[in-house]
């Protein structure tokens, strides 16, 4: 096992999205409360899923970001560099695996 960047063993899956750049892992968890509609986890919970599944209505009362229906599918909205950018749940989990490379 490698230590992360930060020094740790193992790297939350989080993404967290700010006016000037994109946060992976520990740095997007410790932000959180400043920026809690702009920070994402729990996006595995996501992936497979129709957006009117009971457990993903469920699961998003409880989150900050804001997740919508794009044709059945969730999708993740956030506000980027002053614009706002959707993503699936699977580009939010390649952006926690490309920082593990």
């Amino acid at each position: 096992i490698i230590a992360n960047d930060q020094g740790n063993r193992t790297t939350p899956s989080y993404v967290a999205f700010t006016d000037s750049e994109r946060l992976i892992g520990d740095a997007a968890k410790n932000q959180v409360a400043m920026n809690p509609k702009n920070t994402i986890f729990d996006a595995k919970r996501l992936i497979g899923r129709r957006f009117d599944d009971p457990k993903i209505t469920q699961d998003m009362k409880h989150w900050p970001f804001k997740v919508y229906s794009d044709c059945g599918k969730p999708k993740i909205e956030v506000d980027f560099k002053g614009e706002v950018k959707k993503f699936s749940p699977e580009e939010i989990s390649a952006m926690v695996l490309t920082k593990m490379k």
